[in-house]
């Protein structure tokens, strides 16, 4: 696989305390998220509005071992120094085999359930700011995504254009929007807007508020955290989104993909039988797996289960992650576990999971990377 370089889609930064006090608009600071240290509790980021503070013991575990994960106790200078410098990433990458990242925040996703419109729309302005400076210290390895908080239909417009002048290569955007739902036809003009300048749109997982509580045990809540971003592709597919805009393309992050096959046939079943749930007026002109298939990115890490049913869903929009360095990250044997895992692919199946399709979709170019 040392033949063309790796592509993680789905990597993640360790936002540092000066994240969000130093980078925010003034008006806004008395209030931004800051670290606090709890002594033998670890660190934990607080975030005005929030009843819990955000622990960071899961948000840097890639590496260790089962046993030694935990939530709370962990300091900020325990953790591995890639995730706010820039230069350490560099190392840390190679470790892992691994070229280049699409990087997303960490503490940014749990901001995306604040309630609190103004109060995201200026911490994202303030990551924003801070992740293109960190990405422009090896701007051909580190493609950060801004955030957007999506208080309106034009403001989310103007912070595209602005996400992108920072040379930022994708948005991450909040599971519930301000206004109505991703598939009202407010959202026309955005989505326009999103194909015309070429920014790929991402649904992270944690970036949807719960609305209902989580049952039984609490691992049970590792196996839910896929459903908002399921919800939110069968609402793009179903509520036709993808039929108004066919050119459009999102991406479903680290919601693993080995369920997409399945998930492609119940809304064809679905469709097939129940189309009349569909709104008045609204049709769709294609069955929904053949939106799933052109439209929406699937990005996994070590979902064995992806790998085998390649051949079960468009593999053109399967994209590769090591999700470094949280805790459910493959880093750093990612190499071993692609060659287990990915041993039946074919050469080009192999090369565009891990390579092509991601660079196609954020125009990476590769010659940068050798």
């Amino acid at each position: 696989m040392s033949d063309f370089p790796i592509i993680s889609a789905d990597s993640h930064i360790t936002e540092p305390a000066n994240t969000y006090v130093e980078y925010i608009d003034a008006k806004w600071r008395d209030k931004a998220p800051v670290m606090k240290d709890l002594g033998e509790e670890g660190d934990f980021f607080f975030v005005e509005g929030m009843a819990k503070p955000v622990p960071i013991g899961l948000v840097a575990a890639a590496g260790k071992k089962p046993e030694e994960i935990r939530v709370t106790g962990v300091h900020f200078e325990d953790m591995h120094p890639g995730g706010w410098d820039p230069r350490a990433r560099m190392a840390e990458q190679d470790r892992d085999g691994v070229s280049c990242e699409i990087i997303y925040p960490t503490v940014g996703m749990v901001l995306c359930n604040h309630k609190d419109f103004d109060y995201k729309k200026a911490c994202f302005d303030a990551y924003n700011r801070w992740i293109a400076e960190y990405c422009s210290a090896f701007p051909h390895r580190l493609l950060g995504c801004g955030q957007t908080a999506m208080r309106s239909v034009e403001e989310g417009i103007a912070d595209l254009e602005a996400i992108q002048a920072l040379g930022l290569r994708g948005v991450m955007m909040p599971g519930n929007p301000a206004v109505e739902d991703y598939d009202s036809p407010v959202y026309d003009p955005f989505w326009e807007r999103a194909i015309e300048l070429g920014i790929p749109l991402s649904f992270h997982i944690l970036t949807t508020r719960e609305t209902s509580p989580i049952r039984g045990p609490l691992m049970n809540g590792f196996l839910s955290i896929i459903r908002g971003c399921q919800d939110i592709m069968g609402t793009l597919v179903l509520g036709g989104v993808f039929e108004r805009h066919p050119d459009l393309r999102v991406v479903c992050v680290e919601a693993d993909a080995g369920w997409v096959p399945h998930y492609m046939y119940r809304m064809d079943h679905a469709y097939k039988r129940h189309h009349n749930w569909l709104p008045a007026g609204q049709k769709l002109s294609r069955l929904p797996s053949e939106y799933f298939a052109d439209c929406i990115y699937t990005t996994f890490q070590d979902d064995w289960v992806a790998f085998q049913s390649a051949d079960m869903m468009n593999w053109k929009r399967l994209m590769w992650a090591n999700d470094f360095p949280h805790s459910d990250s493959t880093w750093p044997w990612s190499q071993e576990m692609l060659a287990e895992h990915g041993r039946h692919l074919r050469d080009e199946q192999r090369r565009a999971i891990l390579c092509d399709n991601v660079a196609e979709l954020y125009g990476i170019d590769l010659s940068r990377l050798h």
